[in-house]
């Protein structure tokens, strides 16, 4: 059975001369948190510690990136009294410095990430900032916490609810899918990097899971009350390092269409279902501007060559830690032939008339693992869902954006 495909994410009314210049915002799936994220506060162990602490806190748990959740639609979170077993009574107590000088790499620690907090709903309060507190915890069951952890595990599915698949989770409601992007994206980031990129030693997690550092010494091994061993220098520990900070990897993802105007360029690979066709896609390598890398990949993927390129809209995609820079572009006059074999990541590339597009939108919208919709007629195009932003690009197109002014 097919999926329900949940609503985009509503932005607030804005009349600004921005939006009457250029329209207004596009908020694709996995944007649009209702969560102030105050990263600020991530280094005020003060704070962590209050918000961690109080009676509103809500927890999210997920193992192995697998949110627990109510149903396909909905999160569910648990209160502070579910986790302490695992994370201890005050995880946020003591400050950074003194977390780091008491490392011991042969005890596991859980990854306790702060998201944010509410400010529709009051309660808790720190010097100017109030709202609910969010935070996300790591219960997959691994190292010294493994029984802890399995045992939390057990608890909360004895009370109805379940973790829900966490790979390509596009079920959600809009703000919680923005919720699960968030702490996915982060606990994908720190199981990836058990280990320092400049030194190769075991790394900790601090600052509420928005940073891993390398620490100078190390209990491991070292009997209760004895000094901590020291370990070799590393270049992290010197001046401002990107190995210690989250990364986003940019991607850029196009609507091009034809010299004309009539026409849009689709393609599919080899995971995708019959008559499944979606914008071509590709990574922004470095060194490179957005429209290089849309006119690159283009060229590479199909062999067209793109002329002008317009950003149209971004996308938080968390798997593992994309952002999705969508753009429009349109063919050169003459460049319009398709030529599969400079890249053979495709298996089809196709020039697509708008009518053609209409209908797939119309009746050939569907999850890339469900089955064609009602109405769907056999052989006509099928495009993503309303989620995926190349739906968003490809709607952009159809309703005019390309005739319309100029956006930013």
């Amino acid at each position: 059975m097919a999926q329900t495909i949940p609503d985009l994410p509503i932005l607030a009314e804005d009349d600004s001369m921005l939006s009457r210049r250029f329209g207004r915002e596009v908020a694709n799936y996995f944007s649009g948190s209702p969560l102030n994220r105050v990263s600020f506060l991530r280094t005020d162990y003060g704070f962590l510690h209050a918000a961690y602490s109080h009676p509103a806190a809500a927890f999210l748990l997920m193992d192995n990136l697998s949110p627990l959740a109510k149903d396909a639609a909905n999160l569910s979170y648990v209160t502070r009294d579910i986790v302490v077993p695992l994370t201890g009574e005050e995880p946020f107590k003591k400050p950074e410095p003194e977390q780091v000088k008491e490392f011991n790499s042969a005890i596991t620690q859980p990854v306790i990430l702060f998201l944010g907090i509410d400010e529709k709903t009051t309660g808790f309060e720190y010097r100017e900032y109030r709202g609910k507190p969010y935070f996300a915890v790591d219960v997959t069951p691994k190292g010294t916490i493994a029984e802890k952890a399995r045992s939390i595990i057990d608890i909360v599915k004895a009370s109805g609810v379940s973790f829900i698949d966490g790979r390509r989770l596009l079920t959600l409601n809009a703000p919680e899918a923005a919720i699960f992007a968030e702490a996915r994206a982060l606990l994908d980031w720190n199981a990836r990097n058990p280990f320092c990129g400049g030194c190769g030693q075991p790394t900790m997690s601090i600052n509420a899971g928005w940073k891993r550092v390398c620490p100078p010494s190390d209990l491991a091994g070292i009997p209760e009350g004895g000094a901590p061993k020291e370990r070799p220098d590393c270049p992290t520990r010197h001046g401002i390092s990107n190995l210690c900070f989250p990364r986003t990897d940019p991607t850029v993802i196009m609507a091009v269409v034809s010299a004309d105007g009539t026409k849009l360029l689709l393609g599919r690979n080899k995971r995708f279902p019959p008559n499944w066709y979606s914008t071509l896609a590709g990574f922004l390598e470095p060194g490179e501007s957005i429209e290089e890398a849309v006119r690159r990949e283009t060229w590479e993927e199909s062999g067209v060559t793109v002329g002008r390129v317009v950003i149209h809209s971004s996308q938080p995609w968390p798997y593992p830690a994309n952002l999705m820079i969508g753009a429009i572009g349109q063919a050169a006059p003459g460049g319009e032939t398709i030529h599969l074999g400079h890249d053979e990541e495709l298996t089809d590339a196709k020039w697509f008339s708008f009518d053609e597009v209409r209908e797939g939108l119309a009746n050939g919208v569907s999850g890339l693992g469900d089955p064609a919709p009602s109405g769907y007629r056999e052989g006509a195009l099928r495009l993503p869902p309303q989620t995926a932003i190349a739906n968003q690009l490809i709607q952009a197109v159809i309703k005019g954006y390309i005739d319309t002014a100029p956006k930013i």
